[in-house]
């Protein structure tokens, strides 16, 4: 069995190491030699200290491997920050993207891998075979090889001006109304290797409860994954990251309102139906699961979505894996 996930950060992390969890433990032995690719979004991508920083791949990987800071869902456990202090010390900007000391032995190793001229999913496979990925069936794919980043139009008292993703997200806490989202380099960008043909050849793809505007919306972004959905004759089913009215965890609320999006269930479900076939939906008060209903050809089902621990992200991953054998005859004659 081939399961494609679409991820962001810690949503996506998270969500499947639910997936691995409750393929572990299925008494169907197609679930327990499934094969996962996870196509991670880079547009969170970022330089500093003249090293890369791909924070959705680390904390995909991190995650996977047993290496997460569970209480922040992102970052190294039993992490220390000497280096950042030396650095803050002489001055070295910026301060405001803390990197711990274990973290940064990540980036170190990529830095020296891609200017020895390997492209970033070869890096990135290098990465995971440190972390075991391979062992439990997961490939992890970054969107694409070529860099993308997701900059940020705001207005502030220095007028209107683009900054990086992360120092809106980071820096700013998202507080400072976002005026217009621009992937740099996504419209000469292609697939990374693997990407469009772990689509086309999937028996499932999954979307996880991530950012639907700045880490799904910039993978589909990427040209020619939209289409890839579109034609795969794999049941699509998402995950609403939208839990009574609000986001999960993180600043996706004030990501859809800079494009004009209510922050409800129904909503966000508008943004991928051209590609979804079945969408799971929080089954707490507020959830609008009428006006998501309305929506031609979506299958909806609802649920507590709430990744407490493992085993509530696992209930959830079979929910959607349900959801997509009961889709499967009808996307199959699409």
């Amino acid at each position: 069995m081939q399961i494609t996930v679409l991820a962001g950060g810690v949503g996506g992390a998270r969500f499947v190491r639910g997936l691995l969890a409750h393929l572990a433990d299925s008494p169907d032995p197609a679930h327990r030699d499934a094969e996962v690719t996870v196509i991670g979004n880079t547009g969170d991508d970022i330089t500093l200290f003249g090293l890369r920083v791909c924070p959705d791949l680390d904390t995909v990987m991190y995650t996977l491997g047993g290496g997460i800071h569970e209480e922040q869902g992102w970052g190294r456990a039993d992490e220390s920050h000497v280096v950042q202090g030396e650095l803050a010390a002489y001055g070295a900007q910026p301060q405001w993207f803390g990197l711990g000391d274990r973290d940064i032995a990540t980036h170190v190793a990529r830095s020296q891998l891609l200017d020895l001229g390997m492209p970033l999913s070869q890096v990135t496979a290098v990465l995971c075979d440190r972390w075991g990925l391979p062992g439990q069936g997961v490939r992890l794919l970054p969107m694409s090889d070529d860099p993308v980043e997701t900059h940020v139009v705001v207005d502030d008292q220095d007028g209107r001006r683009a900054v990086h993703f992360q120092e809106w997200w980071v820096r700013m806490r998202a507080a400072v109304p976002a005026q217009q989202f621009v992937a740099v380099g996504i419209d000469t960008a292609t697939a990374g290797p693997g990407v469009l043909e772990s689509i086309r050849a999937a028996d499932v793809v999954l979307l996880p409860p991530s950012n639907p505007v700045v880490s799904i919306g910039i993978i589909l972004g990427v040209p020619g994954v939209r289409d890839a959905l579109r034609g795969t004759r794999a049941p699509v089913v998402g995950v609403s990251p939208i839990v009574g009215g609000r986001p999960v965890r993180g600043h996706a609320d004030a990501c859809l309102r800079a494009i004009g999006v209510e922050t409800t269930a129904g909503a966000v479900a508008g943004l991928y139906e051209d590609f979804l076939d079945g969408w799971l939906v929080d089954d707490t008060l507020g959830t609008d699961l009428g006006s998501v209903r309305q929506r031609a050809g979506l299958t909806v089902r609802s649920r507590p979505l709430l990744m407490t621990d493992v085993p509530a992200a696992a209930a959830i991953a079979g929910a959607a894996l349900d959801l997509a054998a009961d889709l499967q005859p009808q996307r199959a004659s699409v």
